[in-house]
């Protein structure tokens, strides 16, 4: 059963690339896809399948993809959003079919630009006034074409129209439905926004992304709240600075939203550690502050850290290979 257990983790990533490729080719081409709704109603429980296999090792590699590359930014983005609207609706307690609409928004709410948001992300100049106006109406022009795509839902249809307005700042439950969406959809776009990179700015961490929401006051509210409650100060897939110098890498959420389970992968002298060291709850160094992925020049292996993650969560000390680690060196116990 362990053996088992352990080969669905090694193709849990496998999984999750298929996943952002069919989304990918249903945003690219929609109008060479028949079926549309449905086709996109299955990447949902999909998701959802993902999601609820193993809800820190999907946020681990979900984090760990949407900050670590540029290339075929408009599907990851559309992903992330909704595997976050996906945890979020359970919190804040939404109803089913509101937290449907949701999801189907979320992945397609930039259905009016998917080229030029790919292309954006990999754009060093400024936008040209043509693809300026293009994305201020993008909104419409999704909506638009989610219509020729014989997608019936109002709410669906609305929320991808107004998905970047900013509702009245009222308590959740006294929005209408179309706004309180919008309240969520908005705060998740700009959260998963700031902590994905470009070819023009450096991804933020994702507690500095937290820090900046705050501040706003547009997303200072209960979705905010939410969002830290569900994915933690420092989300599955992160890095972060201990106050021992070395450098560690978030496997699981941990009791409260700022003592995450950690594995230290460079040590304070700046070397690969080999195997990662994981840190039990009870004699674990503190958590400085969190680390942008562009600050740091190792590549871990998603799958192997995905499974240290698991063997945490089980309280085993079993410690899988990582690769790929520049100047990496094997430390004993000692």
């Amino acid at each position: 059963m362990q053996a088992r257990n352990e080969e669905s983790y090694e193709d849990l990533l496998g999984l999750w690339s298929d996943l952002e490729a069919a989304l990918s080719v249903l945003l690219s081409e929609p109008l060479r896809m028949p079926g549309f709704t449905p086709k996109l109603q299955q990447i949902d429980l999909w998701l959802q399948d993902l999601i609820s296999h193993d809800t820190d090792v999907a946020l681990y590699l979900m984090f760990q993809r949407a900050s670590s590359t540029t290339v075929g930014y408009s599907p990851s983005h559309a992903l992330v959003c909704a595997s976050l609207c996906h945890v979020l609706s359970k919190v804040l307690q939404l109803p089913q079919s509101e937290r449907d609409t949701l999801i189907l928004a979320a992945l397609t709410m930039n259905i009016g630009m998917t080229a030029l948001q790919n292309q954006l992300a990999e754009q060093r100049e400024p936008l040209s006034p043509l693809q300026s106006d293009k994305v201020k109406l993008h909104p419409t022009e999704g909506r638009v074409l989610l219509e020729h795509l014989l997608v019936r839902d109002t709410l669906w249809l609305k929320v991808v129209q107004h998905h970047h307005e900013i509702p009245p700042p009222a308590p959740l439950a006294q929005l209408q439905p179309v706004q309180r969406l919008v309240r969520i959809l908005g705060t998740v776009d700009r959260y998963a926004a700031l902590i994905s990179p470009r070819k023009t700015r450096s991804g933020r961490s994702a507690a500095e992304s937290l820090q900046i929401l705050q501040q706003d006051q547009q997303y200072a509210d209960e979705v905010k709240q939410a969002l830290t409650e569900v994915v933690g100060t420092y989300p599955p897939g992160t890095y972060v600075q201990l106050d021992n110098g070395e450098i560690a890498v978030v496997l699981r959420r941990g009791p409260n939203p700022a003592e995450p389970q950690i594995a230290s992968v460079i040590d304070a002298d700046g070397h690969g550690l080999y195997p990662p060291i994981l840190h039990m709850a009870n004699r674990r160094p503190q958590i400085r502050s969190a680390l942008a992925r562009s600050s740091l020049t190792l590549d871990l292996d998603l799958r192997s850290m995905a499974q240290l993650g698991v063997h945490s969560a089980r309280g085993s000390a079993a410690l899988y290979r990582m690769v790929k680690l520049p100047g990496s060196r094997v430390l004993s116990d000692s």
